[in-house]
């Protein structure tokens, strides 16, 4: 059973893929990863109401933008404000609305895909994304958007591939929110990011781990300790593949002789970085070069 109520909210959007559009995002092999079936905007969606006993055949994500709105799932009542989203899985019963005196304005899809559980920790429950100005909510909206507008000039495989490439990136803004907004980030009052930046301005000095923890204030066990918890790897390992990283660059679009390299990046010598770059990259220096110079 279904119950609806209130279509027809002033400034509604919507579109509705066809039977036939799904059955080839299902199988194409960028698409089937997931896909949207549905998308729209309601703004002011006083009296919306939606009940169904068997829920649907996708996932139905609801963002509130602004006003209130609720959601009962699994015998609890979830409360939807401004900035909070719900991701009901797909036919499992539910029932949602607007609030009656504050009534939402959501942005919604329904989605399906393979890969759905790759955002089991953000589907079922409300979640609430705390504003800042490093929340990038703005760019977010803009994505969501990219999704419609490409939706809405039609179903060629060009536009339904990258509508799902914007969702995975979309869908793992939410799961993965201090990364999404580390481009807004103020760097210098984090300790990783500090050390970090030690490391890249000296790549072409001789440092050692006592150096980097002098120069952020920490002593070496407490930074190589924060070190491995936040990047999985210690100081040094990656101090080391930062190195590589500038190798790579000098490789690449230079014309370094790669000794000059090896020196300019204290090695020991071209045969001591040629082993620790093959170690890293999985080929050598000069067959690097070889493939991608100036490419």
């Amino acid at each position: 059973m279904e119950n609806a109520l209130a279509e027809g909210f002033k400034g509604e959007r919507a579109i509705v893929t066809p039977y036939n559009i799904r059955n080839y995002q299902a199988v194409n092999d960028i698409t089937k990863q997931l896909y949207i079936t549905h998308i729209g905007y309601y703004p002011d969606a006083r009296y919306h109401y939606r009940e169904r006993n068997n829920g649907t055949n996708e996932n139905i994500f609801i963002y509130c933008d602004k006003g209130k709105g609720w959601i009962e799932y699994e015998g609890d009542r979830y409360i939807l404000q401004e900035n909070s989203f719900f991701i009901i899985p797909e036919k499992k019963k539910h029932i949602y609305g607007a609030d009656s005196r504050d009534p939402w304005s959501i942005y919604w899809f329904h989605f399906k895909g393979e890969n759905i559980h790759m955002f089991d920790t953000i589907i079922g429950k409300p979640v609430s994304l705390d504003v800042s100005d490093t929340s990038r909510q703005h760019d977010r909206i803009q994505l969501f958007n990219e999704m419609y507008q490409n939706l809405d000039m039609g179903y060629s495989p060009e536009n339904l591939e990258y509508i799902s490439f914007c969702l995975m990136h979309f869908l793992a803004s939410l799961k993965y929110v201090s990364q999404y907004r580390e481009i807004r980030k103020v760097k210098k009052h984090d300790i990783i990011q500090e050390s970090i930046l030690y490391m890249k301005e000296n790549l072409e000095n001789k440092i050692s781990l006592s150096d980097i923890s002098g120069a952020v204030g920490y002593s070496v066990s407490r930074l190589n300790m924060l070190f491995i918890q936040r990047t999985s790897f210690s100081p040094v390992e990656y101090y080391h593949q930062l190195k590589i990283q500038r190798a790579c660059n000098y490789l690449q679009f230079s014309d370094f002789k790669i000794k000059e390299i090896a020196f300019r990046l204290k090695y020991y010598d071209p045969f001591h970085f040629s082993k620790a770059f093959n170690k890293e990259m999985g080929i050598t220096p000069k067959e690097y070069r070889r493939r991608y110079k100036d490419k």
